[in-house]
């Protein structure tokens, strides 16, 4: 069998008119510039290490969200993989394990989730949506009944805390291994089979079953590496904070959903971009910190990433009209 009739080089990085992720370095650059007039704070050193810093787990999950997302599937489990990896991490780590067994069996939980997901989906036959969110209440009550809402702190270990809060060459640690992350998943996605698979499936899952792709393994797969990206996501998140959260990961969800949709990866398959990701996740984090910045009031911030939400949507159902 052929490689699914696509150009090796076709999506390298393109930053075209109709590449589909231009709009969102525009929307950036407003809001860089807007933020420098109404929160001079925002420019300083701390505050946009900060964002860098903030910006990292969602980064990473919508990393495999792309993934997901440009498969025609979606992932609502994201937030309680994360939030069960710290704590099977924190855990771990607080008895005596070494770190690197803390932080592996971590990385198990997440791409046990993803496993059973993909299964969920493509074996028994349950829409994406219901499985995902069936998972993830199950992950998040998991996660309740053992903690009783409080968190476990005490994960201090030196060589674990490296992870989440040490600088190299005055840059963070979690952005440098975010930046690893994203040239893994860009080789994936860009330069590999299974990434034209993935796409091919998002396209037409009738049309790559019938010219052999077995969608059911690459679903399986991609199912696996964001269950795998959530938890990693978890295990800096843990370091960061030297302890899991009951509530960490809530609400993560919607600002992956919005971090891909706006990079330009469309919810009806068939085009992922994961620069428009990347960038996409820094602007969450961007929004979040200037309302922070602002004052506004914690309620509001929903508000805020549901409207990006329906923009970013109704925007991408703009542009393929006008393409079709």
């Amino acid at each position: 069998m052929s490689d699914v009739a696509v150009n090796r080089t076709w999506p390298a990085l393109k930053f075209g008119r109709n590449s589909g992720n231009a709009g969102v370095f525009v929307a950036f650059a407003v809001l860089l510039i807007a933020l420098g007039f109404a929160a001079p704070r925002f420019f300083t050193v701390g505050n946009l290490t900060d964002v860098l810093r903030q910006a990292v787990p969602i980064a990473v999950i919508s990393f495999g969200a792309t993934f997901v997302i440009g498969m025609r599937g979606i992932d609502l489990s994201v937030g309680s993989t994360l939030a069960l990896t710290g704590l099977a991490t924190a855990n771990l780590i607080v008895l005596g394990y070494p770190v690197t067994v803390a932080c592996a069996a971590g990385i198990a939980v997440g791409a046990t989730i993803g496993f059973v997901n993909g299964i969920l989906i493509t074996k028994i036959g349950i829409t994406d949506f219901i499985a995902t969110m069936a998972v993830m209440v199950i992950s998040r009550g998991i996660v309740m009944v053992y903690t009783q809402g409080i968190p476990i702190v005490g994960a201090s270990d030196p060589s674990f805390r490296v992870i989440g809060q040490s600088y190299l060459v005055g840059v963070p640690v979690p952005v440098i291994l975010t930046v690893l992350v994203f040239a893994v998943v860009y080789y994936l996605m860009y330069y590999t089979r299974f990434g034209r698979f993935v796409l091919s499936i998002g396209s037409n899952p009738d049309a790559a079953h019938l010219v052999g792709i077995p969608t059911d393994k690459v679903r399986i797969a991609v199912y696996v590496l964001g269950g795998v990206l959530a938890s990693f996501a978890g295990v800096l998140l843990t370091s960061r904070l030297e302890a899991a959260m009951p509530e960490a990961g809530q609400g993560y969800e919607l600002d992956v959903i919005a971090a891909v949709v706006i990079g330009g990866t469309g919810l009806s398959g068939g085009r992922a971009t994961l620069v428009g990701t990347a960038v996409g996740a820094v602007l969450m984090a961007v929004v979040r910190n200037a309302l922070n910045l602002l004052n506004v009031n914690t309620f509001w911030h929903q508000v805020v990433i549901g409207t990006i939400i329906l923009i970013a949507v109704a925007a991408d159902r703009f542009n393929r009209r006008q393409k079709s």
